[in-house]
């Protein structure tokens, strides 16, 4: 890591860290109780009472996750690049994706369980594809047609085909907007396998586990298990940046300088 990126980091470092010990010791003077919010030193002890069950859940929950991440981003970017290619299936595809997109969670996830059964991992996996699908088909979409029409005027003076075109201009013109969406993509792949499993799931999962630890008034255990879902929903979304820098290196670099 370059010295100018690691300096990026220590800002957002010290406020972490500013946060964490306000939040601690202002709890603590005020003494306020671990079933509003527990301080970070009981979120810690009740992470390593419970870690044995708790990464048991954070693989569970993490694979659900990535599973429903890259079907639902592999189905958005087909369909983003069907959608702007041929107006048949524009027609076709866009309304049901809007469809699929407007589905409650809520009203969703009960289906999915009657469907697969508790214990597997297609309910979530499922859940993820559909509230991922469309923002990646959304962004596909305008990436490959949002471009400079002096660009295309210029490779249709090359006489550049369709496949050139795609290849040469409207692929790396969408690249930027697609990682946007993965982006995205990549935090609502967390709250999907997590509310998913509200509704059922092994017990160990993230979701089932803060629900029966808040039944049974542990508040502290239930606040660990969401803990380890913020870092794996950051631990994904730092992937993806890393995966944007190391694909578009060039455009990363422009919206640094600027």
């Amino acid at each position: 890591m370059k010295a100018s990126a690691a300096r990026d980091w220590v800002p957002a470092i010290g406020v972490f860290v500013i946060v964490l010990v306000v939040w601690e010791v202002g709890f603590q003077v005020l003494d306020v109780q671990s079933f509003l919010i527990p301080r970070p030193t009981v979120i810690g002890e009740q992470l390593g009472a419970d870690w044995s069950t708790l990464a048991r859940g954070l693989l569970f929950t993490g694979t659900e996750a990535v599973v429903g991440l890259i079907v639902g981003v592999a189905l958005g970017t087909t369909a983003g690049f069907a959608t702007a290619r041929w107006a048949s299936a524009r027609e076709v595809l866009l309304p049901v994706a809007i469809g699929a997109s407007t589905i409650p969670i809520i009203a969703f996830a009960p289906i999915t369980l009657n469907w697969f059964g508790p214990e597997s991992l297609l309910p979530r996996i499922t859940i993820v594809a559909l509230m991922v699908m469309f923002p990646v088909m959304v962004n596909t979409i305008r990436g490959l047609t949002n471009v400079d029409p002096a660009a295309l005027e210029l490779m249709s003076s090359y006489a550049a085909g369709d496949r050139q075109t795609l290849s040469k201009l409207r692929g790396p013109n969408a690249l930027p907007y697609w990682f946007t969406a993965l982006k995205i993509a990549t935090t609502l792949s967390v709250i999907g396998a997590v509310v998913g499993e509200f509704f059922g799931g092994p017990l160990y999962a993230l979701g089932i586990y803060i629900t029966l630890q808040t039944g049974a008034s542990r508040y502290p255990a239930a606040w660990a298990a969401i803990v380890l879902a913020c870092v794996l929903g950051i631990a994904l979304y730092i992937g993806a940046v890393a995966l944007e820098r190391f694909t578009i290196p060039w455009y990363t670099a422009r919206e640094t300088a600027r």
